[in-house]
């Protein structure tokens, strides 16, 4: 594989480019600009991104992360018009959260493939002094050729300063207005609201390439220029509905700040036949939880199963907090959680709050198929919450799967994560399905797990401050009919 260096270039081939970004900490989101040889855009359509992912008739293209892999722009030179000279590729963090910087990224990664060619990679240098933006690489012009570019330049002012530079109009965000205040239910707590806008209780993603060559430096962006059509808008679109592949992973985004944002979780299930459904086919969730000001950013990735005694290594969430640094023991679940004496866990025995901690509430015991559902307030208080079933039919009897288990995440805004079974697993107390991992600056990573215990082991999962799991190592549970 080809790798570039700062400033240093390569000729591409008249195919289609695919360019994807990869990079570890804080979200990065993916962008493009079409901009012409005066280096400003034509209009505010040449800005590519999510909520604008095509441009030219489809000639550049934004494709969200998913099962076929990260975000990442794809881009057919042959079908730009001639009056487009480049396009750039940008870098950005949440720009609904002006503290997120590149400092809380790390291992950038800019990975550019067509078809019949060896790919070409490139890793901008470290971006430490405060930067919200970089100019990844850019594909351009000369003469009849286009070539591929590697830029590496920091912007502080995020992707609204960058596209302003290049001409496009962002739309500012609007203030609420005067006098305006939430709903707030007798206790003067606010009131969340569903999908609908009802209010809820309180409480209950061809030709070869040449060797790399240094070429001219960038060229500089001019000055804005001011369009009639309506601004730019770079809040995040919801995602509909989506169903998680096994092992997959997708992120909602949540404005953290709010107050009245509320993700709800739910396990579904029918029963599987009328006989089991006369038998009762009693399941049960538990949302096992580590708050923010217990949770780690560790070395190993959220949702990974270790064995009993894995040690969380890492930095806290919240720096400043109870939670030991790098390289310090920070420990598994609490003894008292494997004891079963006040564990972070939400079920039917502890049904928790949505007005304090643990922000979240389970809504009930149902003992036939159906659906329980938990809500989950407060996304800024909230760091890992795994969702898991426990089985309250003899023994454990049949697999999850046949009784149509499933785990539904909603975030009331137009994102709705299934989270399906796969494996006819029988004779098991327990399935982990779900991670919800909070940790992230701009929302929340929906993992699927679908781990199970032990063959006759009634022990439930235990949840480490850095999100990975241990099957088989948290108290017994039994539940009486």
């Amino acid at each position: 594989m080809a790798e570039l260096r700062k400033g240093e270039n390569t000729a591409v081939g008249s195919g289609c480019v695919t360019v994807e970004l990869h990079a570890v900490g804080d979200a990065v989101d993916l962008s493009a600009l079409l901009v012409s040889a005066d280096g400003k855009v034509r209009s505010d359509d040449d800005l590519v991104f999510y909520n604008q992912p095509s441009a030219e008739s489809g000639a550049v293209r934004h494709l969200a992360a998913d099962t076929e892999g990260p975000e990442r722009i794809v881009v057919d030179p042959a079908a730009l018009p001639t009056d487009v000279d480049r396009v750039v590729l940008v870098g950005s963090c949440d720009p609904d959260d002006p503290t997120r910087t590149f400092s809380d990224v790390r291992d950038v990664l800019v990975r550019a493939e067509q078809d019949g060619a060896e790919p070409v990679r490139f890793c901008p240098p470290a971006l430490v002094d405060g930067e919200r933006a970089v100019l990844l690489m850019e594909l351009y012009r000369r003469g009849p050729v286009w070539k591929l570019r590697a830029i590496g330049q920091g912007y502080a002012d995020g992707l609204a300063g960058l596209a302003t530079d290049f001409g496009i109009r962002v739309e500012e965000p609007q203030p609420a207005p005067a006098g305006e205040r939430p709903d707030t239910d007798h206790g003067g707590a606010s009131l969340g609201t569903d999908h609908r806008g009802a209010p809820l209780d309180t409480d209950t993603g061809r030709a070869p390439l040449d060797t790399p060559s240094v070429v001219e430096p960038v060229p500089v962006p001019g000055p804005p220029s001011v369009g009639a059509a309506a601004p730019a808008n770079l809040r995040k679109p919801p995602l509909g509905r989506v169903s998680l592949d096994k092992g997959g992973r997708i992120s909602i985004g949540l404005d953290k700040s709010d107050r009245e944002s509320v993700v709800t979780a739910s396990l579904e299930w029918d029963g599987g036949s009328d006989r089991r459904r006369r038998m009762g086919a009693d399941l049960d969730l538990y949302a096992l939880f580590v708050p923010a000001a217990k949770a780690v950013r560790g070395e190993t990735a959220p949702g990974t199963l270790v064995k009993t005694g894995h040690v969380a290594q890492g930095e806290p969430l919240r720096p400043g907090s109870a939670v030991a640094g790098t390289g310090t023991r920070t420990g598994t679940a609490s003894d008292t959680a494997k004891k079963g004496k006040g564990g972070d866990v939400v079920y039917y025995k502890r049904l928790g709050s949505v007005q304090s901690p643990p922000y979240i509430r389970l809504d009930g015991d149902a003992r036939a198929p159906g659906r329980e559902s938990l809500r989950i307030v407060r996304p800024d208080e909230q760091g890992y919450v795994l969702l898991c079933a426990y089985s309250a039919v003899s023994n454990g009897y049949g697999s999850f799967r046949s009784f149509g288990a499933r785990v539904v995440v909603d975030d009331g805004r137009g994102s709705t994560v299934t989270v399906p079974l796969f494996e006819n697993t029988k004779t098991r107390y327990w399935v982990a399905i779900a991670l919800v991992d909070f940790t992230g600056a701009d929302g929340a990573a929906i993992h699927h797990i679908e781990a199970y215990s032990g063959r006759m082991t009634e022990r439930r999962p235990v949840l480490n401050p850095d999100g990975t799991i241990a099957m088989n190592a948290g108290p017994v549970e039994f539940k009486r009919r």
